[in-house]
């Protein structure tokens, strides 16, 4: 028998090398009828060729199923491509997040560093990086009382002011200040806010949807309690409670205090600064452009004087010149924004009939102040709910 090349394990026989022979059964069978060396030569060559080539093929099959095996292998401990998550901070502060495949080479922008906690609440109203919005608005550099530091007001601020309630005769500002400063304190108790602290404050409007409200329990657990303009308690403790920390007027609303509550004099002209020191002392001036009282029976050591340009500050950012000027509803909200941690807001907007009254009466004339145009109260109250879907204070209304 001739022999050739065969796979290792195989006879060099046909007689022995099954998967040759039995495939080159009929090329053994020509041979042993073809005449010649060089016959037989040739077709022992095919045959050898084609032998080679299946076992090439086998060979190559058996290695790429190797091959696979131990990609599979390499990679079942491997999660599919990752996808950058969300981080908390971006989604709170409103920037639109794309998801993008992740993998081990690429960086992912990490996100900023935490910055602490500028308080003890839970939620910290004045922590950055919550709100787009809120942030772009917001100033903490602007104080909300009128001092001795910030007494006079840029030429900008000066004339916004003085054409609030335009006088005929006109004063300086600086110099009426100097005089009031002498009697009531000048400096601002506000600008240390301890991070160690959790300074809660509630505004109280004088909504009638306080009316059965129930709230006043609420209202008197926290540690700031503002009320503006009359804001009677006695006889509705129950709904409004009965204590007030800070009471926001001008002169036109004022009314004698407790001791320990705050007086915030909102000025919208030179001559209110005028009646604050003439009421804590001689009590000359009895009229501006209705009567007022000639002496004011409340803690000089608690007076304040809302800042003008904190007024306008409120006014350009917030409601962004809607209204003449902001309603006096928003300045003590803005006012409770930069000096307190948490702030809760009582008693503001309509009643459930969508009635414009106070708690303590029946306003025949309710709503009429959102015609004249000197507040706009559609606006404010898209403010507060802008307020609200971020975060920033949190609306009780009675249901």
């Amino acid at each position: 028998m001739l022999s050739w090349d065969c796979p290792p394990g195989h006879s060099s026989t046909f007689s022995v090398s099954p998967s040759c022979s039995r495939v080159d059964a009929h090329a053994v069978e020509r041979w042993d009828s073809l005449p010649g060396s060089l016959a037989k030569d040739l077709l022992l060559l095919g045959v050898r060729m084609r032998c080679s080539l299946r076992v090439w093929i086998f060979s190559t099959s058996v290695l790429l199923f190797i091959m696979s095996l131990l990609f599979t292998y390499s990679h079942s401990g491997t999660e599919a491509p990752a996808y950058s998550q969300v981080n908390d901070w971006e989604a709170a502060a409103g920037h639109p997040v794309r998801l993008v495949p992740g993998y081990p080479s690429v960086k992912h922008r990490p996100p900023p560093p935490r910055l602490p906690k500028t308080c003890l609440c839970r939620h910290c109203l004045r922590q950055p990086g919550f709100s787009v919005w809120f942030d772009r608005h917001y100033d903490p550099a602007i104080a909300p009382v009128w001092t001795l530091e910030n007494q006079e007001l840029s030429p900008d601020v000066q004339r916004w002011w003085m054409m609030l309630q335009p006088q005929f005769r006109s004063h300086n500002t600086v110099d009426i200040l100097t005089q009031l400063f002498k009697i009531i304190p000048g400096h601002n108790p506000y600008t240390q806010l301890n991070p160690l602290s959790c300074r809660r404050c509630a505004v109280v409007g004088n909504s009638g949807n306080l009316r059965g409200s129930g709230s006043g329990k609420e209202i008197d657990g926290h540690n700031f309690i503002m009320r503006m303009n009359q804001a009677p308690t006695l006889g509705f403790e129950t709904d409004v409670g009965a204590k007030t920390t800070h009471h926001f007027m001008y002169p036109e609303s004022a009314k004698n205090l407790l001791a320990n509550v705050s007086f915030v004099l909102v000025p919208f002209k030179a001559l209110d600064l005028l009646w604050i020191t003439s009421a804590l002392s001689t009590g000359q001036i009895r009229f501006t452009y209705a009567p007022v009282k000639a002496f004011l029976r409340v803690d000089k050591e608690k007076v304040q004087i809302y800042n003008p340009a904190f007024f306008k500050y409120i006014h350009d950012r917030w409601t962004e010149h809607h209204g003449r000027y902001p309603s006096t509803g928003m300045l003590v909200l803005f006012f409770a924004l930069h000096v307190c941690d948490e702030v809760n807001v009582f008693g503001f907007g309509a009643d459930s009939r969508g009635n414009w009254h106070h708690y303590w009466e029946n306003n025949r004339y309710a709503g009429e102040f959102r015609k004249t145009g000197v507040h706009d109260a559609d606006f404010e109250a898209q403010i507060i709910d802008m307020l609200v879907r971020d975060g920033k204070i949190k609306v009780f209304r009675s249901t």
